[in-house]
């Protein structure tokens, strides 16, 4: 198929407006968010790798509906929509031998949770010992903006899928075990998901 030069000046502006627009959503993706309780700026689309961020793709898989599946390998999530299709976001994961593997499920939901270092996070580095007590949320909390934790059998497994303060650990494999999303990200998670929904934890 060939197309000449006057068809392609002809379907060069659609072409660019496709282009721009595309470029546009991203953004939109991740534009201040001044209603917040700690408000969030803006933050530039140029700064995200255009790996890591967040989009609607093609993901055929069994998983149900309303599952979100972590790819440790990847360092990706899914939150599977169905009919073939999936929200993918980047992530951070947990360094190597500290992160959880298989099936769990959000017990519950938190909006700027508080956070508490676990026994072993205090017993592995003296830095945790001094938050023994815990700290509030707010923008200097390393769960960020969110935090959905995960459970099995009913108990708490201390593993979560959380927003950070610390963005350029996205994409990377450096948290004490649980999954990290910039908070625009797990915001746009959090909205999406029901307390009870599973989560598949791929590790290789």
């Amino acid at each position: 198929m060939t197309i000449s030069r006057r068809g392609f000046l002809i379907a060069l502006p659609l072409f660019m407006a496709g282009c721009s627009s595309t470029g546009l959503n991203s953004q939109t993706n991740y534009a201040a968010l001044p209603d917040e309780k700690f408000p969030l700026k803006q933050v530039p689309i140029d700064k995200i790798k255009p790996e890591l961020r967040r989009q609607e793709v093609a993901y055929e898989t069994a998983y149900a509906a309303g599952t979100i599946v972590i790819d440790t390998p990847a360092r990706r999530a899914y939150y599977v929509l169905g009919n073939g299709r999936a929200m993918r976001y980047g992530v951070g994961v947990g360094r190597e031998g500290l992160a959880l593997a298989g099936n769990a499920y959000v017990g519950r939901k938190a909006e700027w949770p508080s956070w508490t270092p676990t026994e072993n996070m205090q017993r592995r580095e003296e830095r945790y010992r001094r938050l023994a007590g815990g700290m509030p949320g707010g923008p200097n909390n390393p769960l960020g903006a969110r935090a959905m934790y995960l459970y099995r059998g009913g108990n708490d497994t201390h593993f979560r899928i959380h927003g950070t303060n610390q963005p350029e650990s996205i994409g990377l494999a450096m948290s004490s075990g649980c999954i990290r999303m910039m908070n625009h990200d797990v915001i746009d998670l959090y909205n999406r998901v029901e307390v009870g929904a599973r989560v598949v934890v791929i590790q290789a």
